[in-house]
């Protein structure tokens, strides 16, 4: 499991360290583990590290001294290293002295700067270090940083970020301004939230975690994204001893006579979860069991259509709020989608002692908090917390990167196993009875969000393979998915 913590606990572990090793050692580290990444994207990029041309974009601070003391490094091993100092007067001393004893240059020095402008010398370079702002900073690049973060971008070198694209938030992944987009972060001690979540996340490009040793805490962790492993210890197996019953069964209530595709799709996605049997209760009985005959078929409603251990409740249910309303009465988890998220009485919702896993998209959010859209998307981290804590639920907040948020706090979990290829109808509904499936088989909300929300992106990557794919393809992509996680 990856984990991602505040800035603040990033520097408490950061005092603590460096109390206890000799002065600069801690900077050295990941300078260390800075220009062996850096080593490695020449060697791919311009086929040598002797002979590159290695930009340096420096700020002040410790970032700074990151990339100075980096760009030494490379410098020893031949490359032709230049720094352009953003605030000679605030450079980091040390790192400086260092990079022109290894034969590095600074850009604007009389008689040993590299000739050309910065914005020329990017356009030279085989590869471009940020190290302008480091996780300390918020609301977009100062004015003069703009010029080169924009030469960068036009530049065919490969742009290595320290620790944080430039100008991003690292404690929430908003971008509030212009930043550096960069092709590889290498981030020191521990993943950044930013790094991980959405609109942050896509400039960081691949990001590589370089270990130098930060005491952080066992509890307190920000983000948690799950790997396989992590999945794998989670997904129900039935044991020799096992029917449907014990496996867990799950209702669905969705579909309406208008929508009654959001039906079939929903129950597809419920097939595939781990659970024993799927009840459907609705209108669209007649096309669930045409496609899936092994349905457990009622139009009764949720009330009569006998014991289930979670409900999904939502998907294409139109404006029929009496069949949310009778499954939020019941006392057993219920996950609420698509229209259930807009039928749903708030009171009711929060009255409920069973677990409630809520899966709203950013609009669904922003009618739900009462923002706009942008809003949401901007602000993921804050938004999905913040819904949590409004209806006392288990939020998964849909997206290229999907959070999942518990009902009494705690981390919240990332995801971004998905696939652009994802945004397409229905999609949302075979995740819906997916993980409302996993919530039946005995998971809790967070993880049955969490897991489904992991196998939905691996199926949607195997049912797409870089082409279109719609939402049947991707539910009967869960098996493979299911079994890519177990190692099978």
């Amino acid at each position: 499991m990856r984990t991602a913590y505040r800035v603040e606990t990033v520097r408490n572990a950061e005092r603590e360290l460096m109390a206890r090793l000799p002065e600069g050692a801690l900077m050295q580290r990941a300078a260390a583990g800075l220009a062996a990444a850096c080593a490695e994207v020449l060697g791919r990029a311009a086929g040598r590290v002797y002979g590159s041309r290695v930009v340096l974009l420096v700020g002040s601070g410790d970032n700074g001294g990151d990339a100075l003391y980096a760009g030494a490094r490379l410098a020893r091993r031949g490359a032709g290293v230049t720094a352009v100092l953003l605030s000679p007067e605030r450079a980091h001393g040390a790192g400086l002295a260092a990079l022109r004893r290894a034969g590095g240059r600074v850009a604007g020095d009389a008689g040993d700067g590299a000739s050309g402008s910065p914005e020329e010398l990017i356009a030279r370079a085989d590869l471009v270090l940020d190290g302008i702002v480091g996780i300390g900073g918020a609301g977009g690049l100062r004015k003069e940083a703009v010029p080169l973060a924009d030469a960068a971008a036009r530049s065919r070198a490969a742009v290595v970020a320290v620790d944080l694209p430039s100008g991003v938030d690292a404690d929430t992944g908003r971008v509030r301004g212009d930043v550096v987009r960069a092709d590889l972060t290498v981030t020191f001690g521990t993943h950044k939230p930013g790094l991980l979540i959405d609109p942050a996340r896509e400039y960081a490009g691949s990001v590589r975690l370089v270990d130098i040793g930060l005491p952080l805490p066992r509890e307190g962790a920000e983000l948690e994204a799950l790997q396989h492993a992590d999945v794998a210890r989670l997904l129900p197996v039935p044991a020799a001893e096992s029917d449907k019953y014990r496996r867990g069964v799950v209702g669905i209530a969705a579909g309406s006579a208008r929508y009654p595709g959001a039906a079939v799709l929903a129950v597809s996605g419920a097939l595939r979860g781990g659970a024993g049997a799927v009840r459907y209760a609705g209108p669209a009985g007649d096309a669930v069991i045409a496609r899936f005959p092994e349905t457990l078929v009622s139009d009764r409603g949720p009330e009569r259509a006998g014991r289930v251990q979670a409900w999904v409740v939502g998907p294409g249910a139109g404006d029929d709020a009496a069949t949310v309303a009778q499954v939020l009465a019941a006392e057993v988890p219920v996950l609420i989608d698509a229209d259930g998220l807009r039928l749903a009485d708030a009171e009711a919702v929060r009255a409920r002692t069973a677990p409630t896993l809520m899966t709203p998209h950013a609009g669904e959010a922003a009618a739900l908090l009462g923002v706009g859209r942008e809003e949401v998307e901007g602000a993921r981290l804050d938004s999905v917390r913040e819904l949590a804590a409004r209806y006392g639920a288990t939020v998964l907040l849909k997206g290229s990167t999907t959070l999942v948020a518990g009902a009494r706090g705690g981390p919240v979990r990332v995801n971004a196993t998905g696939t652009s290829w994802l945004a397409t109808a229905g999609s949302g509904d075979v995740l819906s009875g997916l993980a409302g499936s996993l919530l039946a088989a005995g998971l809790s909300a967070v993880d049955a969000g969490s897991a489904g929300a992991y196998l939905h992106g691996l199926a949607g990557r195997f049912a797409a393979q870089g082409a279109p794919a719609g939402a049947h393809d991707v539910a009967e992509a869960i098996p493979r998915a299911w079994r890519d996680v177990r190692g099978q």
